[in-house]
């Protein structure tokens, strides 16, 4: 039996002082060393895991309209969608695309098949389960011209099949190497969807009140008395298929501009943001954020119109214009140091992407094949004059169209200083984003196009430079032109090695280079606050701004020990 406190009262008693301090030094050495075995124990059989609980507050330029895979445009609507829905596969955060409702998959031998086997327990948020029926009720409504669909073109062709409850082939025309990409497309419910006529949709109230499968699912949405929505809850889902997020809750903040955003920030009312310009980076508080570089496929480049101007036909006044492009000083002006310039149409950590050191501006050798190509400076107005029997024939003289983006506003006014000195005529047009693809873009009136592209995780160039792309709808702003490119283009496309799709890249971008139907500038990383205390995030390469929550359900605030015979028996561990 153990003494009570009187008997060890009365024995402290009797003991003399030098005693008493012995039986000190021993029980405390006692204690220390209890806790030094407890602690060894702990960290031999335990481990130091993310605690769940806590709240993000997001900013986000812009308001949502469609929190619908199928109609999202704005990022502000992908963001939200990337946080309420999944899909077949998602995005990793390291450039490559993972099972998500999808077990796992096979492709066949000729690669025109694709069969998806789902994981089990997979459920929306309403607690209905959701099924193969389900992924081709969404893959039809995306096919559906009624809906018009931003995704229809990227499913035509595409024929789906439910082999049973848990199985779904796609049946592909012909071999389609970035097949895969379709699959992150987030499945809609097709118990809520299936009573609305598709021409209706877009009016469908699910629309901003969406039930997914993803890792967050919509808690409360707060509206304003002018009827605008100002936030959304976003509560973690406990049944997401890969695991429910540790963060408990994300509140969504939407806010007009750039500058009301900072502004939400300094007063401590959002703790993350995405889509930051580089010049606003240095008024950003950084004593408890950290800033996230993240790599985009995305190029900005300056594309000849050679059929609305008839200079850029020369090719000597191409080569011209982009020596005396100062690509080099966009990137430390415009972006701080944010990005890399480039030279060619795949822009760095893309596949087949030419690696790119240096980037030549030359004003003097700009000028030399100018005048060996029979181009000579007017005295009086500095501008060079094609001349041909005596007869001015042409002056180097043209427009510069881009959107109102401050950065873009800023990059063409350096070209333009740039060109001038060179010995050009530069006007600099600037329009708003819808005037710009409507009045601009879609009827090819530029004669030079500040713009930019995203390629993809995997690209695919054709669409962007393939001489079928080079009308409204296509994408192929250049207005392009080459039979042998189109052959690449056509050939890399259906190939399932990435080797062989690297050589034909690698032979795409000799041609380009060599035809020079564009000034490639350079390539701008994502630019992302997060709070310093926020553990997990891993996300590295992005395809578009949404996927920084590629990777969400990992991120966390604070970290527990657990013992690792228990590990298997929790989620998400």
């Amino acid at each position: 039996m153990l003494p009570s406190w009187d008997q060890i009262r009365y024995t402290a008693r009797q003991m003399s002082r030098g005693e008493r301090i012995l039986s000190l030094i021993l029980i405390a050495s006692a204690v220390i060393g209890f806790l030094g075995t407890v602690s060894i124990l702990n960290a031999r059989f335990s481990f130091l895991a993310p605690a769940k609980g806590g709240t993000l507050h997001e900013g986000i330029i812009g308001n949502p309209h469609f929190v619908n895979p199928l109609l999202a445009i704005s990022d502000t609507d992908r963001d939200l969608v990337s946080l309420v829905f999944s899909g077949l596969m998602r995005p990793d955060g390291q450039g490559n695309l993972i099972p998500d409702l999808a077990e796992r998959y096979e492709v066949s031998e000729d690669r025109l098949s694709y069969t998806f086997y789902l994981k089990n327990d997979a459920f929306f948020h309403d607690q209905k389960e959701l099924k193969a029926d389900d992924i081709v009720f969404t893959v039809a409504l995306a096919k559906n011209p009624n809906l018009k669909s931003p995704l229809r073109a990227s499913w035509e062709g595409v024929e789906t099949e439910k082999v049973n409850d848990r199985t779904v082939r796609f049946w592909l025309k012909r071999p389609y190497a970035q097949f895969l990409e379709n699959t992150t497309l987030g499945i809609l419910p097709e118990h809520i969807w299936k009573s609305i006529d598709p021409e209706q949709i877009s009016l469908a109230k699910a629309n901003l009140r969406p039930v997914g499968s993803g890792p967050y699912k919509v808690q409360n949405v707060a509206i304003n008395a002018n009827d605008v929505i100002e936030s959304y809850t976003l509560e973690s889902f406990s049944d997401f298929i890969s695991g429910k997020p540790f963060v408990q809750k994300i509140v969504t903040h939407f806010y007009p501009s750039e500058d009301e955003l900072l502004k939400a920030h300094d007063k401590g009312a959002i703790d993350s943001f995405g889509a930051i310009s580089p010049k606003n980076v240095s008024k950003i508080k950084k004593n408890n954020v950290v800033l996230k570089s993240l790599t985009l496929p995305r190029i900005f480049a300056v594309f000849f119109n050679q059929n609305e101007k008839k200079l850029f036909t020369d090719k000597a006044v191409r080569e011209a214009l982009n020596l005396a492009a100062d690509k080099d000083k966009i990137v430390k002006e415009v972006l701080e140091g944010h990005g890399v310039a480039i030279s060619s149409p795949l822009p760095p950590g893309t596949l087949g992407a030419i690696s790119v050191t240096s980037t030549e501006y030359n004003i003097e050798k700009a000028r030399a094949i100018l005048e060996k190509n029979g181009w000579i400076k007017n005295s009086e107005t500095g501008i060079y004059e094609k001349i041909e029997k005596k007869k001015v024939v042409e002056t180097l003289s043209f427009s510069l169209a881009t959107s109102n983006w401050p950065d873009l506003i800023r990059a063409a006014d350096i070209l333009r200083a740039s060109w001038e000195e060179l010995g050009a005529k530069v006007e600099v047009k600037v329009f708003e984003i819808g005037d710009l693809n409507q009045n601009v873009i879609s009827p090819r009136k530029y004669d030079a196009l500040l713009f930019g592209e995203v390629v993809g995780r995997d690209p695919d160039p054709f669409a962007f430079w393939h001489s079928s792309q080079r009308n409204n709808p296509g994408l192929n702003i250049a207005l392009y032109t080459s039979a042998k490119v189109d052959k690449i283009l056509e050939t890399a496309r259906t190939l399932s090695s990435a080797e062989d799709r690297e050589k034909e890249y690698a032979e795409f971008q000799e041609e380009i280079q060599a035809d020079l139907p564009a000034i490639f500038l350079y390539s701008p990383y994502y630019l992302y606050v997060v709070p310093n205390n926020l553990k997990g995030f891993s996300t590295e390469h992005i395809t578009v701004p949404s996927e920084r929550f590629s990777g969400v359900n990992k991120w966390h605030f604070d970290t527990i020990y657990i013992w690792k015979i228990f590990k298997r028996f929790i989620p998400n561990y």
